[in-house]
């Protein structure tokens, strides 16, 4: 055996022939090296196991497996993909879609200085924070505004900052788990204010809310919107705006986080009634939290807007806030993106899951014709199918919008090989399987995706 391993040259002898002299023009020297290894350990180990016959070591195959690897390697983690699920907000695959002038305003603000943290006019130190919080106060009616890294963080700041220590009331029907498993009564814990639990999980009047605070350890009363579920049947919860008048009459605070944080009217986009930011705080409540990166359409923040100055100056002092901060193209984008906002009309053109949401049954059904003329000289069956799109993101639980997809069918093919096949591709297309037929959902891919999505399809006939 060990005859067998004299038969592999050293790497020194390896990297001196023409074929990893190739490699090393293209590829960085360490990485070649460090695959090389690897392949030269599983050559001895099939050696060593009797599974290797050859009399010689080829450097060619040996090179071949080399780049093979590299390949894989040098390929980025992160891709983009074609989303064909009909999930508008798909927190698997990015959420929402950045419009045009927040990426030219991120591509902007990072492709050199900027003034982050500098005042210009007074040529000293300025704060971060100050960003986006003019557009904020102006479409919500807040007075003050904050902007941190996603909803949860959003969500622990404010419990940190007005409630540590204290007891957070909150409804049992609105202990909701968000993504990834993480749950309201988990953010509270590590918050360092403790839950207690108030009502029932169907039935929560604004006299259990008084009971619960009788302790007199009481330091918010926090409402949760229930965006990824519905309680229906014999159900009753206390409003909001009783829920600002007990927290006046007891002097607690009130918290409410919406989630999604939709700023214009959802009755617009033919979704169903969603308390929007400034319709919160209209009612009194001393706190909103929404997300940046679900119907706002922008990239991922969580939002904090106040009715007062106090509780969002006491978070920007707090340690936590630098910790839970965001960086300079969140910023720009998110400016971008609320800049949108200040004529809803424009919004609704510019903002790439507004435009997904608004667009009709015969946009895309008329977008459907074209494809399958497109791919008429292809050896698939595709076909115009009625479908139903739904918003995800924990948003709008149970509502579907009526849509339009492509059935994908090729003989002797299953529906999930298939779907195998485009997840594989280069740009990878990420459908679904219904009714035994693989399904495109068209309201997720964008109309300037429509030639990639011609080219996969027609892919899979090779």
């Amino acid at each position: 055996m060990n005859d067998k391993l004299r038969l592999i040259p050293s790497v020194e002898l390896i990297t001196q022939t023409d074929q990893f002299i190739e490699i090393f023009k293209n590829h960085p020297r360490a990485l070649v090296l460090s695959i090389l290894n690897v392949e030269i350990e599983q050559l001895r180990n099939r050696m060593l196991k009797g599974e290797f016959h050859d009399k010689t070591v080829e450097i060619i195959p040996l090179a071949d497996s080399v780049k093979k690897e590299l390949l894989i390697c040098e390929k980025p983690s992160l891709n983009r993909v074609l989303n064909g699920t009909g999930v508008i907000l798909h927190t698997n695959l990015g959420r929402a879609i950045l419009a045009k002038n927040a990426l030219a305003a991120m591509g902007m603000i990072s492709a050199g200085y900027s003034n982050l943290e500098y005042d210009i006019s007074n040529g000293m130190r300025g704060s971060r924070y100050d960003h986006c919080s003019l557009l904020l106060k102006e479409l919500t009616g807040a007075q003050s505004a904050l902007v941190l890294n996603n909803g949860a963080s959003a969500l622990v700041m404010a419990l940190r900052s007005m409630a540590f220590g204290k007891e957070v009331l909150v409804s049992r029907g609105e202990l909701v788990e968000i993504g990834g498993g993480f749950r309201i009564p988990e953010i509270l814990e590590c918050s360092g204010a403790r839950l207690v639990e108030v009502g029932t999980t169907n039935r929560t009047r604004i006299e259990d809310y008084r009971k619960a605070a009788g302790s007199g350890k009481a330091g918010m009363i926090l409402k949760v919107h229930r965006s990824n579920f519905n309680i229906t049947g014999f159900t009753e919860e206390a409003s909001l705006s009783s829920l600002v008048g007990l927290g006046r009459e007891l002097g607690l605070p009130v918290v409410h986080d919406l989630g999604s944080g939709l700023l214009i009217d959802p009755g617009s986009l033919g979704l169903p009634p969603e308390p929007t930011p400034k319709e919160s705080l209209s009612q009194g409540t001393d706190i909103v939290i929404f997300s940046g990166d679900k119907l706002l359409g922008g990239p991922q923040a969580g939002i904090l807007v106040g009715s007062g100055e106090e509780w969002i100056t006491g978070m920007r002092k707090d340690p936590l806030c630098r910790a839970l901060r965001v960086d300079k193209m969140t910023l720009a984008g998110l400016e971008a993106t609320l800049s949108l906002y200040r004529d809803p009309n424009v919004a609704m053109a510019e903002v790439p899951i507004l435009r997904m949401l608004s667009a009709s049954v015969g946009e895309l059904t008329e977008r459907a014709s074209m494809l399958i003329a497109a791919l008429a000289g292809a050896s698939i069956n595709v076909e115009v199918i009625d479908c139903c799109s739904v918003m995800g993101g924990g948003t709008f639980p149970g509502f579907e919008l009526p849509s339009i997809g492509l059935s994908v069918e090729i003989l002797g093919c299953s529906p999930d090989r298939l779907a195998t096949k485009l997840r594989s591709l280069e740009v990878p297309t990420v459908g679904r399987v219904e009714k035994d037929l693989l399904l495109i959902d068209l309201r997720t891919i964008l109309q300037d995706q429509d030639q990639q999505l011609i080219e996969n399809l027609s892919s899979l006939c090779s």
